[in-house]
């Protein structure tokens, strides 16, 4: 069981750095290749889904950038430190051209300087993967939870918010988006939040405590012997407010 700690102080510009290289370089391998951008947690970190032909998956693990292959050469991998690299040179890593367009969305960051020094902590990036793999794990039990009906899409790593999410219904007339953001220009430290697509706020007022719904603090959760279950108690309570 993953056990949230308190975070370094080293997370957010930690965090920043890591979106910049989910986004032109690991959801920009995927895009290039099969014009999709939705991402996965994976063991300390996250990557693409298998892809292409090659069957290639791009990840972050800790502090590397991974590069792996199943193609019909045979298998392979290759690995580079982050910390002290540019992104050109992850970029060569992941086989991808950073001279082509993207956009994972309206915030899309902008690619910025690729030859400029990268600079990540070990804990920092080990304490986001923590928050993407309770996140995750939590969002499964809530598929899990649900009925057929509430048709649930797949949990997916979205780059250009970098949140663990997914999106289901809780009645016929109400979806909800269901996710754990990694922190962003709401809030810098990670959350766990409910979404409706609607302005329906039942119950408790004091629940909605976020202009888009409601939202649970990484801090709560810090040292919680079970952060899993406690997110997904909050994931579904939010449904079940809203009609589920």
């Amino acid at each position: 069981m993953t056990i949230l700690t308190a975070l370094p102080d080293s997370y957010v510009p930690t965090r920043d750095v890591l979106q910049h290289v989910a986004v032109h370089v690991v959801a920009r391998a995927r895009s290039q290749a099969v014009d999709r951008i939705g991402l996965r947690p994976t063991p300390a970190g996250f990557g693409t889904p298998l892809f292409g032909a090659d069957r290639v998956r791009v990840r972050v693990s800790g502090g590397l950038l991974v590069r792996e292959s199943e193609g019909t050469a045979g298998s392979a991998i290759v690995a580079r430190k982050i910390d002290g690299s540019t992104l050109a040179e992850l970029a060569a890593v992941a086989g991808v051209e950073l001279d082509e367009d993207l956009n994972v969305g309206h915030d899309t960051p902008p690619l910025g300087d690729a030859s400029a020094l990268l600079a990540i902590d070990a804990d920092a990036a080990a304490a986001l993967a923590a928050w993407y793999a309770v996140s995750a794990a939590a969002l499964d039990r809530v598929v899990e939870a649900l009925p057929a009906d509430a048709t649930p899409t797949v949990v997916q790593l979205w780059p250009e918010h970098f949140d663990v999410a997914l999106d289901a219904a809780a009645t016929p007339e109400i979806r909800v988006n269901l996710g754990g953001s990694p922190g962003d220009g709401f809030h810098q430290e990670p959350y766990a939040y409910v979404g409706p697509w609607t302005d329906d706020r039942p119950g408790d007022p004091a629940f909605w405590n976020a202009p888009f719904g409601a939202v649970l603090g990484h801090d709560v959760l810090v040292g919680d012997p079970d952060p899993v279950t406690r997110l997904t108690e909050f994931f579904l309570d939010g449904m079940r407010r809203l009609g589920r």
